[in-house]
C-alpha cells in the first residue's frame, strides 16, 4: 500500500506533492519575471487639453507614451470639443485643479520628463510655471520640460490670447529644456513671417538667444518634398528631415511629436537622439493614418499612434 502510494507520486498525478512544488516554483519564477518587467518603467507627465476626437492633446500624448514604452500621467487644463480640422468649443478647468493634479502626481510618481500642450489661459500658464518651479526646487536634477507652445490650432483657430502668450514668455519658457514652435508660433513670438530656410535659421538663432534654451523649429509648413526641422541648442544647429506625407488632413502632429521627444528624454536618451526617434515616430503616425467617411460624406483622418 505504501509502495503504491510512492509509485503514484513518481507518476503523472497532477496532485502529487513533487509536481505541486515544481508548479509553485514555476509560478513564483513567472511572477518574479513579471514584476521585473514592470519595475523602473519610465514615467512622463503631459499637461495639456483633452481632445474629444482623441487625435491630439492628452489623448495623443498617452497613446504616444504607451507606444514608446513610457507610462503616461496627465494633468488636464481644458476640455476641447473638436474633430480633425475644426475646434467647436474650449472650456478651461480651474487653475487650482491644474495645480493639484500636478502636485499629487509629483508627490507619488518618479516623473522623468514633463511636456506641456494647450494651457488655455494666462492664469493656467502662470499656475503651471509656478508649480513646475516649485517641483524643480524639491528635485535634483530638475525634471526636463518640453514645451509645445500651442497658440493656434491646425485648423487655424486661435487658442490663446496675447496675455497668455506673454505669460509663456515671461514665466514658463525660462523653465524649458526644449521649446518646439512651428513656423506660425515662432513668427508670433518674433513678430515676423518665416517663409523660407534662411528665415528659419535666423528665427531659430534669435529664439535660442532670447529664451536661453533649446529650440526645435518645425518647418513642415514650408514648400518642398521634405519636412525639415532645425534644432538650435548650445550655439549649434542640427537638422532633422523626413519625407512629407501629402494628402493627409489631420491634427495632433505637434502634440505627438513633443510627446515622443518627452518619452525619449524620460527613457534617458540624449536630446538629439530623442528628437530623431520622435521624428520617425510622428512621420510613421502620419503615413499610417486612419481614415473614415464622416456623416456629411467627407474624409475624416487621424494619426495612428502605434509602432
Amino acid at each position: 500500500m505504501n509502495g503504491r502510494a510512492r509509485g503514484g507520486q513518481s507518476g503523472s498525478d497532477p496532485g502529487a506533492p513533487q509536481t505541486r512544488v515544481k508548479a509553485e516554483a514555476n509560478t513564483e519564477c513567472q511572477t518574479s519575471n513579471a514584476q521585473r518587467s514592470t519595475e523602473n518603467v519610465p514615467v512622463a507627465l503631459s499637461i495639456a487639453g483633452s481632445d474629444s476626437s482623441a487625435g491630439a492633446g492628452i489623448q495623443a500624448d498617452l497613446k504616444t507614451f504607451s507606444a514608446l514604452g513610457v507610462y503616461g500621467l496627465t494633468a488636464v487644463t481644458c476640455i476641447v470639443a473638436e474633430i480633425p480640422g475644426k475646434v467647436s468649443r474650449i472650456e478651461p478647468v480651474s487653475a487650482k485643479i491644474v495645480r493639484e493634479q500636478i502636485e499629487v502626481l509629483a508627490r507619488n510618481f518618479p516623473i522623468a520628463a514633463i511636456k506641456t500642450g494647450l494651457l488655455c489661459s494666462a492664469e493656467i500658464v502662470s499656475t503651471v510655471a509656478k508649480t513646475i518651479l516649485s517641483l524643480d526646487k524639491m528635485s535634483a536634477p530638475r525634471i526636463p520640460l518640453v514645451i509645445d507652445p500651442v497658440f493656434v490650432a491646425t485648423s487655424g483657430d486661435p487658442l490663446l490670447d496675447p496675455a497668455a502668450i506673454e505669460t509663456y514668455e515671461n514665466e514658463l519658457f525660462p523653465l524649458a529644456s526644449l521649446i518646439t514652435p512651428n513656423l506660425d508660433e515662432a513668427g508670433r513670438l518674433l513678430g515676423t513671417k518665416i517663409k523660407d530656410r534662411q528665415s528659419m535659421h535666423h528665427a531659430g538663432k534669435e529664439l535660442e538667444k532670447r529664451f536661453e534654451t533649446g529650440i526645435l523649429l518645425k518647418g513642415g509648413h514650408l514648400a518642398g518634398e521634405r519636412a525639415v526641422d532645425l534644432l538650435f541648442a548650445n550655439g549649434k544647429m542640427v537638422e532633422f528631415s523626413a519625407p512629407k506625407v501629402f494628402g493627409v488632413a489631420t491634427h495632433g502632429t505637434g502634440c505627438t511629436y513633443s510627446a515622443a521627444i518627452a518619452a525619449g528624454v524620460a527613457k534617458g536618451l540624449a536630446l538629439e537622439e530623442a528628437i530623431s526617434e520622435a521624428k520617425k515616430f510622428v512621420t510613421e503616425a502620419i503615413m499610417r493614418h486612419f481614415r473614415w467617411t464622416s456623416h456629411p460624406g467627407k474624409n475624416l483622418e487621424a494619426l495612428r499612434h502605434s509602432l
